[in-house]
């Protein structure tokens, strides 16, 4: 039997993730903090071999799936009404964080352009650490950070690639050729994203099987990811649209079985990916101390870490107050957030798994066959910021959530009882033309007739949660009548996402209890006929 190192690293690993994971919930703690948290404490143990983790695994493996998680989780209605600050957010606050980054990392003795590398690589938020930490944020809040996590790893992973190009030697720096390359970036990864999406979209409606469809699921984001970067476009942006565009277009067009299938598989691959994540950072930890061992590095991973916390408070409480002295139309003064409101967004700004990559990206050796200069201080403050900002800050949200009191949403309960609403009408409407065409027995429509008469007047006396469910198996005729009216309530609820009166989020939510009842019918279906 050949070297079994690397099986034992991906068991030990998985087996920390799950462990480590209940033991948060039993501590009442965010999972990532945990998980960091015991993968450094595991790291201590004197005769546990050290793990490295190459780069390219976590910008092609982890970033990928993750960001494609994210997406499909992320309400493109939010992003639409808020898409001028997640813009400000993703792209201006990064330019300026990586410069306030470099003031400081050149102020050390660091060279500008090596100073600008350390910028870029600390500038983007982590959108696994973001979902993850700040999951009990209140709706709005939590989409804004997670569109600016899903986008700001683009505007980082450019101007990482400029900065290292020049500190390396390869290139002269030049505005043209700088904006230039943001330009494709952006425009690049969108088009192959949206191209991507509609490949993947009018593959499923082809493919009908439930495994192949799934498995084109699962190559989606990958195929995204590696076509952008083919093409030195941004593969964050074009994984982000693609995923954004599959949630848009899954509700018409993917069978509910499949959905189900993808829906479970991304959602235990995202479990394991992100808790991996965070116990290979902190199983890293150990190197980079032993490489801190000047109180140099000490002064940067501090003063750095105080940086990137400072520039987003700053920059979330005085770029709203400068938009809001040239834009004062009446619907932009309604979505407006005030100084409670904001704090939590600005406080949540973990750093994570594209910071960890881009730092151990960083090239070895530079352009004449050198080093490249202060790489190990680089890994060392890197990881530094990773550990302040997700242990220092993510300890402290609950905090900063309980003295903002931004309470609960309102918005989100009335629209899954708009949607349940919306849906029964639907199927009440459609029952009369359904049961003609199953030649369904009478007493088998009125009864369900019955059913959805009294499921609407309990959505209207207790709401959508207090509702009473109802179990469908009694027959075929009555379960055959009840698939048949799916369709119609997953379109009508569909066009209430469309018409924006309900989030994506509602619709994703309403969809899976449809898929599942879906699912369940037509297995009995199966079974009465065998």
């Amino acid at each position: 039997m050949g070297d079994s190192h690397a099986l034992i690293v991906l068991v030990s690993v998985g087996a920390a993730v799950i462990a480590l994971h209940l033991l948060a919930r039993r501590l009442r703690l965010s999972p990532p903090i945990v998980l960091l948290v015991g993968g450094a404490l595991a790291a201590l143990v004197p005769w546990l071999e050290p793990i490295r983790l190459p780069p390219e695994v976590v910008l092609l493996l982890f970033l990928p799936a993750l960001l494609h998680w994210e997406a499909l989780n992320t309400s493109l209605r939010e992003i639409r009404a808020n898409l001028r600050s997640i813009a400000l957010s993703s792209v201006v606050l990064v330019l300026v964080t990586a410069a306030s980054v470099a003031a400081v990392g050149h102020a050390l003795g660091l060279s500008w352009p090596v100073a600008f590398v350390l910028g870029a690589v600390v500038a983007p938020t982590d959108a696994t650490a973001v979902g993850a930490v700040a999951g009990r944020m209140p709706h709005r809040q939590l989409t804004l950070l997670r569109a600016e996590s899903l986008v700001n790893d683009g505007t980082a992973l450019v101007l990482f690639a400029i900065a290292v190009a020049v500190a390396s030697g390869r290139e002269e720096f030049s505005w043209p050729s700088a904006l230039g390359d943001f330009g494709l970036s952006y425009a690049g990864g969108v088009v192959v994203g949206l191209l991507v999406g509609l490949l993947v979209t009018w593959l499923r409606k082809v493919v009908v099987e439930p495994l192949p469809e799934a498995g084109i699921s699962v190559l989606t984001p990958f195929t995204a990811f590696l076509l952008a970067e083919e093409v030195h476009a941004s593969g964050v942006l074009a994984t982000v649209v693609c995923g954004l565009l599959v949630s848009q277009t899954g509700p018409r067009w993917f069978s509910a079985r499949t959905r189900l299938q993808s829906r479970g598989f991304w959602q235990l691959g995202a479990f394991l990916l992100n808790g991996a994540l965070f116990v290979l950072v902190g199983l890293q930890l150990r190197d980079a101390v032993a490489d801190a061992h000047t109180w140099r590095a000490l002064l940067a991973v501090v003063l750095v870490s105080a940086t990137v916390i400072g520039v987003r408070l700053l920059f979330f409480n005085t770029v709203p107050y400068l938009v809001r002295l040239v834009d004062r139309r009446p619907a932009q003064r309604d979505r407006r957030m005030g100084f409670r409101e904001r704090l939590p967004v600005a406080w949540a700004g973990f750093r994570g798994g594209v910071s960890l990559a881009a730092a151990l990206a960083v090239p070895l050796t530079v352009q004449d066959g050198g080093a490249f200069p202060e790489r190990e201080l680089l890994v060392v403050v890197t990881f530094g910021v990773i550990v302040a900002t997700t242990l220092g800050q993510g300890l402290t949200l609950p905090l900063v959530l309980r003295w903002a009191r931004l309470g609960e949403d309102e918005a989100r309960p009335a629209e899954l009882l708009l949607a349940e609403r919306t849906a029964s009408e639907a199927g009440l409407a459609a029952l009369d033309e359904a049961a003609r065409g199953l030649d369904a027995p009478r007493d088998v429509v009125e009864r369900v007739r019955g059913e959805i008469r009294r499921r609407l007047e309990s959505l209207e006396a207790m709401g959508v949660d207090g509702a009473p469910v109802e179990n469908p198996l009694l027959g075929d005729d009555y379960a055959a009548l009840h698939l048949a009216l799916l369709e119609p309530k997953r379109a009508a609820v569909v066009r209430l996402r469309d018409e924006r009166l309900v989030d994506d989020l509602v619709l994703l939510r309403m969809q899976t209890r449809l898929d599942v009842e879906e699912v369940r019918l037509s297995a009995a279906l199966e079974e009465e006929l065998e």
